[in-house]
């Protein structure tokens, strides 16, 4: 078997993904996707990169979208659902990927399948921005539209700070994404999902932080999953079409459990440490059955 892995050099998930398809006898390697190029014509078409055809692979695994213009962005998406069409595995699904990486539709879906979410806003203009931030009480945590591992998320309870940061997100034509925020014990709880089989979790903590991200000096220990929080974590995938998903889960002080996001690149390393799970053979075994 052979996979394609569009991700970043010398990143650990690729030495681990490596390590492990090597062990189960399959071929696993990193596709740029700077490099990808495809030719169209009447009855087929060839997507390459670096003399690679990728119609050769069996499976390609999604484990970066990086920063280009829109156009970019959509291109890269059309071949994946172009090679998800032509019956390769992709890990996870474009349409999964669209929808995870965007929080307004991703929290849309969520809270339609009828799963608790914080009370959230959106808007693209800082008016608006700031009658939200009233309905919500006057304290929210701002968060990009597009991001991961925390970054670019903030918290505002103050009326002029939180003026000035819709006003500048407005000039750089930014989404405004506003969501209630949840007072809770200092941590989260994310659960990590493989096709039908949950895989772990963890809780993760922070000192001193309303964000426990373990990327931003958060610490991680093994979590034992309840019933109720593996329902929620399997139906927010579903909710997102997520085949591999790390679905984070947030208590409030009087214990109402919130779904606060699916990412569908989740990383495992911070997982691993703390559970003992190989989540790299695991994913190797998935696309092989």
């Amino acid at each position: 078997m052979r996979i394609a892995v569009l991700g970043n050099a010398d990143s650990w998930y690729l030495a681990d993904l490596q390590r492990a398809a090597a062990e189960r006898d399959c071929g696993c390697e990193r596709i740029d996707y700077r490099m990808l190029r495809t030719s169209v014509r009447t009855g087929g078409e060839q997507t390459s990169a670096e003399g690679r055809q990728l119609e050769d692979f069996d499976a390609v695994i999604v484990r970066t979208m990086p920063p280009g213009s829109l156009e970019q962005v959509v291109f890269r998406m059309d071949l994946l659902l172009m090679l998800e069409g032509a019956g390769k595995r992709v890990l996870n699904p474009p349409r999964a990927i669209e929808c995870a990486v965007d929080k307004y539709l991703a929290t849309s879906r969520i809270a339609s399948a009828g799963l608790p979410v914080p009370e959230t806003g959106v808007c693209e203009n800082s008016d608006a921005a700031m009658e939200l931030f009233q309905q919500l009480d006057g304290d929210v945590v701002v968060k990009p539209l597009f991001g991961s591992e925390g970054r670019g998320i903030l918290r505002v309870s103050d009326p002029d700070l939180a003026f000035r940061t819709f006003r500048t997100l407005e000039r750089i034509d930014a989404v405004l994404y506003l969501q209630r925020f949840i007072p809770h014990e200092g941590y989260d709880v994310r659960v990590l999902i493989l096709g039908d089989r949950v895989l772990g979790a963890i809780r993760r903590f922070s000192d001193g932080d309303f964000r426990t991200n373990v990327a931003r000096a958060g610490r991680a220990e093994r979590h034992d999953a309840t019933d109720a929080e593996v329902r929620l974590a399997r139906m927010a995938a579903a909710a997102t079409g997520t085949t591999f998903a790390g679905v984070d889960l947030l208590y409030d002080l009087d214990g109402t459990c919130y779904v606060i996001e699916v990412n569908a690149v989740p990383g495992w390393r911070a997982f691993q440490r703390a559970t003992g799970v190989d989540v790299a053979s695991r994913v190797i075994e998935f696309l092989q059955r």
